[in-house]
């Protein structure tokens, strides 16, 4: 999909705006960083090449996004503490996660929690993780720099990307329609990544490609939490 520069500014402007104040409802309100980072760079957007990067697992074992060039990958940020996170896990992510495995979509789960900031885990406490959840995505990712989750612009977990065979970004942002805490709002949410999903192997155009994230804000180092 070709967009122009000034649409994708004012769509990328208009993502973060949605993106931090879906963060506030299950939290209470953060303060500033009291030392601000500098800007990051434009979000990337559908149509655009998915940036590549490289992270350690739960296992250890580093993982790039080029290791799975040519197949359709999912990327979903995560944060077992998050209250959003704990209504997906109550089984719908698990379900989605292996549906997508059948198709031979690769998952991969992203944690970019600072060290000492809720989610944050690593070694034994990663896969431990991945067993307490029954978490069916294909690696789980660590990032406790934060500087993957900043380059794709994540703001709050969960928060979704999924990117096609091509290496493009095709979806961008919230999971669903339904930007509640409420495990029965599951029930009859429009469910994007699965859409994205059905669209990308289906190789029809996407009924939707961007969507307003909702959920907790991601703990990044030099945000307060």
């Amino acid at each position: 999909m070709i967009r122009s520069t000034l649409a994708v500014v004012a769509l990328s402007s208009l993502l973060l705006a949605c993106q931090q104040q879906a963060a506030a409802p299950a939290e209470k309100a953060e303060a500033p960083a009291s030392s601000p980072s500098p800007a990051p760079a434009l979000m990337p957007m559908p149509g655009q090449p998915a940036p590549a990067f490289t992270l350690v697992d739960a296992d250890g074992v580093q993982r790039s996004l080029s290791d799975f060039r040519g197949k359709v990958v999912v990327l979903e940020w995560t944060n077992e503490g998050c209250p959003y996170v704990q209504k997906h896990y109550s089984g719908a992510m698990q379900a989605l996660q292996r549906e997508a495995a059948e198709d031979g979509v690769v998952w991969l789960s992203i944690i970019s929690s600072a060290p000492g900031k809720q989610g944050y885990v690593e070694g034994q406490d990663a896969r431990d993780w991945k067993t307490r959840t029954r978490a069916n995505a294909a690696h789980l990712l660590l990032d406790p720099t934060g500087q993957v989750g900043r380059t794709y612009g994540a703001k709050t977990t969960p928060d979704m990307r999924v990117i096609d065979r091509e290496g493009r970004l095709v979806f961008v942002g919230g999971i669903d329609d339904k930007p509640t805490v409420e495990v029965a709002d599951l029930q009859g949410a429009t469910n994007f990544v699965r859409s994205a999903l059905d669209d990308v192997m289906s190789e029809r155009p996407l009924r939707t490609d961007l969507a307003a994230p909702y959920g907790c804000s991601i703990k990044y180092a030099d945000e307060d939490a």
